[in-house]
């Protein structure tokens, strides 16, 4: 049963890797939801994510990495079909809707919550994040990761995207 009071954790997808295995990105986002259940912050959890490359959708990890980390299956919400910031959030709508339109905890990375929340907000939702504590990267690939949300963020914010 999903508690109507609180907030609704959508956890956005990323990668799954061969062998159905978590990115460290898809891992870090599905506990983060987790231990923010755990602790009352929210009532629920989304998993948003499609299958990219490798199966299964990255919904059914993100679940089921939750699930093991001890959140009940009742408070656990799958949208298999996602492939892009935008259809994480446009395609989690009915859930939200049947879940009595609560506020929503986006959870992704600290460099891709002002993109996400763009979207959220775009969609009329009511929508803060939280992320999971970074993971020291090699300064090339955190530069790599932040530019490319930059230009991201420009091209959603100049396209009108999520609107």
């Amino acid at each position: 049963m999903t508690d109507a009071r609180r907030p609704v954790a959508l956890v956005l997808g990323a990668a799954v890797w061969p062998g159905g295995v978590a990115s460290p990105s898809l891992s870090r986002r599905a506990l983060h939801a987790a231990d923010l259940w755990h602790a009352g912050h929210i009532g629920a959890i989304i998993a948003s994510g499609g299958e990219g490359r490798h199966g299964p959708a990255e919904a059914e990890v993100i679940a089921g990495l939750c699930h093991a980390a001890g959140v009940a299956p009742e408070a656990l919400h799958l949208e298999p079909r996602a492939t892009t910031t935008e259809e994480n959030i446009r395609l989690s709508l009915p859930l939200l809707e049947a879940l009595g339109h609560p506020p929503v905890v986006l959870v992704t990375e600290r460099y891709h919550a002002p993109r996400a929340l763009l979207v959220a907000r775009r969609a009329g939702l009511s929508a803060r994040a939280d992320w999971p504590p970074a993971t020291p990267l090699p300064s090339r690939r955190a530069l790599s990761l932040r530019l490319r949300e930059a230009g991201a963020f420009a091209w959603y914010a100049l396209a009108g995207k999520g609107r």
